[in-house]
Parts: C-alpha cells; sequence; structure tokens
C-alpha cells in the first residue's frame, strides 16, 4: 500500500505553519475580484478553490517530473469564505466528482486543520 501524505490545513489569516523542501504548499484564493460577490458560484473561481483538483495536479506534477518529490501538503485556505468545505472535501463528506477525487482519497489525509 502506498504511504499516504498528510494535508495541514489552515483557516487562519497570518498563521505560520513552518515549510520545507519536503512540503508543498496550495494558496486557495478568495472567490472574487472580477464581477461577482464573495461566495457565489463562479466556475473560475470554482476552479481555483478546489482543493481535490489541486491535490490531485500534485500528483501529476510530480509524476510528469515537473515539480519534486514533497512528503507534506500545506493548504492555506485562509482567504476561502467557508473554508468548512475545504474540510469536507479532504475527509470525503462531499461526493466524489470525478477519478481524481478517488485518488485524492487514497493518497491524502487531513492531519490538522488550524
Amino acid at each position: 500500500m502506498t504511504q499516504q501524505i498528510p494535508v495541514t490545513l489552515i483557516t487562519q489569516p497570518g498563521q505560520l505553519v513552518p515549510l520545507d523542501s519536503d512540503t508543498a504548499l496550495i494558496r486557495l484564493p478568495a472567490n472574487s475580484g472580477h464581477g461577482h460577490d464573495d461566495g457565489d458560484v463562479c466556475l473560475a473561481c470554482a476552479g481555483q478553490t478546489d482543493v481535490r483538483a489541486l491535490l490531485y495536479n500534485l500528483l501529476e506534477e510530480h509524476r510528469r517530473d515537473m515539480r519534486p518529490a514533497f512528503k507534506r501538503v500545506v493548504v492555506d485556505a485562509s482567504a476561502v469564505r467557508d473554508p468548512q468545505q475545504v474540510v469536507l472535501a479532504l475527509t470525503g463528506k462531499l461526493p466524489a466528482q470525478a477519478l481524481r477525487d478517488h485518488t485524492v482519497a487514497r493518497m491524502f489525509y487531513l492531519a490538522g486543520a488550524s
């Protein structure tokens, strides 16, 4: 069985987490700035904040030798209006939408949220 990769979720602005060469960082942006209210659903914003898709992309980039290996991931969701949605995605509480979601569920686990 493949070793699962721990994910630490940051939900509070200004919170610091030590990063090293074994840690990949994903920053989820706020979903505003191009013509709609913060919190409204928009395909462009959803693509930037889909944590499962972003984690899958990390795996693919490593597989294609586009990024170095990593042993942990820090997800900065401090700008996201509802970080609980990120927690739900990382804990398998949101329905899987694609094969990538199942891959992420097998390869990553939520190690901590703060």
